[in-house]
């Protein structure tokens, strides 16, 4: 994530490119109550990102859109998506983006919410990169749940546990959780057997 990899979006678009912004994004994601929505998390999909440009049409807008889509994360509420997806219709008006693009990249944000099926292909990549940790190796992916509670450990466990286990629960219900097909191909299956195993412990009973 360096200054040259900040700049070469912003610039591939016309966009005026403000370091500023880029201090602001990364200091957001270094919040000490975070511990899964962080710079590693950016990172990842990023390169993600990287290795997948073609299979979306707007690489530009996706690498924006990545940077913001975590930008508000406070665990307390429910919305930050939408004040994630706000903040970046803010600065790219600030940077001298057309309301289209505005409105592209704030959905992109906003397909992470992952309540309803994306409508183009650049929005299924974001969804896609977004949920990639679903279907990581066993190790990572039982790092992943032990973060995501350290991120909720102001909510009792039981209410958690319930939580969690309906959020996983309708991730498996769906015909299929990845929308590319190439996610799709390396990742369903994984993805499939970690919330299978993880929705089973947290419907355990623990006297």
């Amino acid at each position: 994530m360096s200054l040259a990899r900040w700049v070469e979006p912003w610039a591939a678009l016309g966009l005026k490119v403000r370091m500023e912004l880029h201090a602001e994004l990364r200091r957001r994601y270094s919040e000490a109550h975070r511990a899964y929505h962080t710079l590693h998390h950016l990172a990842e999909c990023l390169g993600l990102l990287e290795q997948a440009r073609g299979l979306g049409r707007g690489a530009a807008e996706l690498e924006i859109a990545l940077w913001f889509h975590n930008a508000i994360c406070d665990p307390r509420r429910s919305d930050n998506e939408q004040r994630s997806a706000d903040w970046a219709r803010r600065e790219l008006r600030r940077s001298g983006a057309t309301v289209a693009l505005q409105d592209r990249i704030a959905a992109l944000v906003m397909v992470t919410v992952h309540e309803v099926e994306p409508l183009t292909d650049d929005e299924a990549l974001m969804s896609d990169i977004d949920l990639a940790i679903l279907g990581s190796g066993p190790a990572r992916f039982e790092e992943y749940e032990q973060q995501v509670r350290s991120e909720h450990q102001h909510l009792p466990l039981q209410l958690y546990r319930a939580a969690r286990r309906k959020l996983l629960g309708d991730f498996l219900a769906r015909p299929r959780i990845y929308h590319t097909e190439d996610f799709f191909e390396q990742r369903e299956v994984s993805a499939r057997r970690n919330l299978q195993r993880s929705v089973e412990r947290l419907s355990a009973k623990f006297w």
